[in-house]
């Protein structure tokens, strides 16, 4: 998980490294919202984006919007931090895709605090990304399950490929969580106790 603040004003962004080095994140910072808009497509997984609103070349809205835009399924967080404390300003700041907003001069327990907020988020967001791939998988495998299996009509082994043959349980441990404990039915109780007396290492 990395944090990348973008901040044009080397105090803010000094503060801001301070207040966000004991996060148990990797903390980049850089000094406009193009290169953290590089940062942002050369990511490889979750980020907090804690951005200045007021930014040469490419302001935080902008970055904002466009991190939103192009989304891919990493997880994202946003916090604008800015000078602009006006409502308007806020309620613009979220509305262009800013999760969170805070106004300077921040204190750095607060923003902490918020940028710890935006980690737990990601952190369920990556969770949940991973609860969804294994559902996705487990209906993959009962998709497979339910076309047609070639079964040995004698053995009651399944054809894997055109020379391999797999038993039934192996198959089915092998495309699902299941897994398998052996007992006698009722029907086939008589035959094994016949079959044990007839042989008794058995």
């Amino acid at each position: 998980m990395q944090i990348v603040i973008a901040d044009d004003d080397p105090v803010a962004r000094r503060l801001a490294e301070c207040a966000l080095s004991s996060c148990g994140a990797a903390v980049t910072s850089v000094e406009d919202g193009k290169a953290a808009w590089r940062l942002v497509c050369e990511r490889s997984g979750a980020l907090l984006l804690v951005l200045d609103r007021e930014m040469p070349g490419m302001d935080g809205v902008d970055l904002a919007r466009r991190a939103r835009a192009g989304q891919d399924g990493r997880p994202l967080y946003i916090v604008m931090v800015t000078a602009a404390g006006r409502p308007e300003d806020i309620a613009n700041g979220l509305e262009c895709g800013a999760d969170d907003y805070v106004v300077k001069p921040f204190n750095q327990a607060e923003l902490r605090a918020r940028a710890r907020v935006g980690l737990r988020m990601l952190e369920l967001q990556e969770s949940l990304a991973g609860r969804v791939a294994d559902l996705e998988q487990a209906l993959e495998n009962v998709k497979a399950l339910k076309g047609l299996l070639p079964m040995c009509s004698y053995c009651k082994k399944i054809r894997v490929d055109e020379e391999y043959w797999q038993q039934v349980e192996g198959y089915i441990s092998d495309h699902t969580n299941a897994t398998f404990t052996h007992g006698i039915c009722p029907e086939c109780f008589p035959a094994a106790l016949d079959q044990a007396q007839a042989d008794p290492r058995r």
